[in-house]
């Protein structure tokens, strides 16, 4: 029997590990409890022991807020608003996901569904809840507020203000999410963007890319998206403070790009932001350089502060000098390569599925998708984004565990009601392609198609795999007054489509193998 395709619509958010959060705080509240979660217990295997080597276990601890103000102050989950200066990595090397949340700040309305509303007053019971996306779903994540504590210090993420827990407990929630702390250590910039967020990553290669760097970051922070980036790999592998302020192999913000008049020229400036807090750059543009003292422009004051708080002003080339990449995250894909592209509108398709990989007595077991593209489109028209199951990879695991090519579709075949004979795709095999993003868990590419039919095939390697297909077509400039829009507390949206979009949109098949 063929596996059954969903086209997947607006769904309730998944409760993970069927942990129901007002149900468990109404609980607490009527015996007058505190909640001790035992789904992710006080214990060192939470933690994992790659962390703990070397450390007096003997003194580590799991302590809740109210108990480590020791009642001198009472704790706050959010002081003063939320921003990416509550946040200070911890023990786990995990700035790939602090320098996305922290970049998630700048944007209140995803922040806040994320974070949703809690306090340590109204209702408290030792409970808290939290939601990351996953392959197609909103997860819904139940916390205790118990945090491990060693020798009376944070071991992980610890806030600027004693009295603001929402970093931490947001933390504890991600360790959840993942399996423990350790599997927070070190990971990959993309998939934490878009476990934030449920969008879709590109990556731009500071060193290959021809791209305005300004343009991109401003058209970038126009549209609300997410900018992290990361440096170069220093003489080992750890992240190491370097003599210019930067940490190797380390993730940052980017937080803001302008132009400021120098001299007689204009000079262009990105601003970052160190999860680490307080080390930060120390070449031209850094807090206190010549540059900022010699400068005349009048907008000095509104840009320069000289704060020790991670955040500071570099160089376009010097970023590009010492950093490898630029990642930007858009609930919707956004092209960067043209200037202000802001007012294009995709339509998207999403699909989940499971691929069962073939065995010695038969056939590589496949699926196939096909799809329009209409007349009238531009260059890099089609987004294909894969998002993968996480529990299907294994820690061995370096590459991207599925494989797809897409094929155009000979005009004979368009109306085919099953599946396209392996033979054809030879003919019609589409090699121009790019790669925006790639990790173990997500992988997205862009296409330049021509109109007409194409079919997408997707094998598997060894391993069974869960996986969330999305494919974005461009719209003709006809329809985009047309918009979607995907809210981040809503599982899914879907587009609303003028009517010629909604009967190709129809026409959307997928056909998989039989005896599976």
């Amino acid at each position: 029997m063929a596996h059954n395709q969903e086209h997947l619509a607006k769904t309730p958010v998944i409760k993970f590990k069927q942990q129901d959060f007002y149900s468990l705080r109404d609980y607490c509240l009527d015996r007058g409890l505190l909640f001790e979660d035992d789904t992710f217990p006080a214990e060192t295997y939470s933690i994992g022991l790659q962390l703990l080597e070397g450390k007096n276990l003997s003194n580590l601890s799991w302590m809740r807020p109210k108990d480590l103000l020791k009642g001198k102050s009472e704790p706050h989950f959010i002081l003063e608003g939320a921003s990416r200066f509550d946040i200070q990595q911890g023990e786990a090397g995990d700035c790939w996901f602090l320098a996305a949340l922290g970049s998630l700040t700048q944007n209140p309305q995803y922040l806040q569904s994320i974070l949703m509303d809690q306090s340590f007053s109204y209702q408290y019971a030792g409970i808290f809840h939290f939601r990351f996306w996953h392959c197609g779903q909103w997860v819904e994540v139940v916390i205790d507020d118990r945090l491990p504590v060693l020798n009376n210090e944070y071991l992980f993420v610890h806030p600027r203000h004693k009295q603001e827990f929402w970093p931490c407990l947001l933390e504890k929630a991600y360790a959840k999410f993942r399996g423990s702390y350790v599997s927070l250590h070190y990971g990959y910039l993309p998939d934490a963007l878009v476990d934030l967020t449920g969008g879709v990553v590109t990556s731009i290669s500071l060193h290959s890319s021809s791209s305005d760097l300004m343009t991109v970051v401003k058209t970038a922070a126009e549209a609300g998206s997410l900018m992290t980036c990361g440096t170069l790999a220093g003489p080992t592998d750890e992240s190491t403070r370097m003599v210019n302020g930067l940490v190797s192999r380390h993730a940052y913000t980017v937080t803001g790009a302008e132009q400021i008049q120098y001299g007689r020229s204009w000079e262009y400036l990105i601003r970052l932001w160190n999860p680490w807090g307080k080390i930060e750059w120390k070449g031209p543009w850094s807090d206190g350089s010549l540059e900022w003292q010699e400068t005349h422009d009048q907008r000095k004051s509104q840009l320069y502060e000289n704060k020790d708080d991670g955040e500071f002003w570099m160089s376009c080339q010097d970023f590009r000098d010492n950093f490898f990449c630029l990642f930007i995250c858009n609930q919707v894909p956004i092209s960067l390569d043209h200037g202000n592209t802001l007012h294009e509108r995709w339509s998207q398709m999403m699909f989940k599925n499971h691929l069962i990989p073939g065995n010695t007595e038969g056939p590589q077991r496949d699926i196939q998708y096909i799809f329009s593209v209409p007349d009238s489109m531009e260059n890099n028209n089609v987004i294909v984004s894969f998002n993968i199951v996480s529990q299907n990879l294994k820690a061995k695991d370096r590459t991207f565990p599925l494989k797809f090519e897409v094929f155009k579709v000979d005009s004979q075949f368009q109306h085919f009601q099953e599946r396209l004979p392996s033979t054809f795709f030879s003919k019609f095999r589409i090699a121009e392609k790019g790669i925006i993003s790639e990790t173990m868990c997500n992988l997205t590419e862009r296409f330049s198609l021509s109109p007409g039919t194409y079919v997408v095939v997707i094998s598997a390697g060894r391993e069974a795999v869960e996986f969330l297909l999305r494919i974005f077509l461009k719209m003709p400039d006809s329809d985009r007054q047309v918009i979607q829009e995907m809210a981040p507390n809503k599982a899914f949206s879907t587009d609303m489509l003028s009517r010629g979009w909604k009967l190709m949109l129809l026409s959307f098949r997928a056909f998989s193998t039989s005896n599976s």
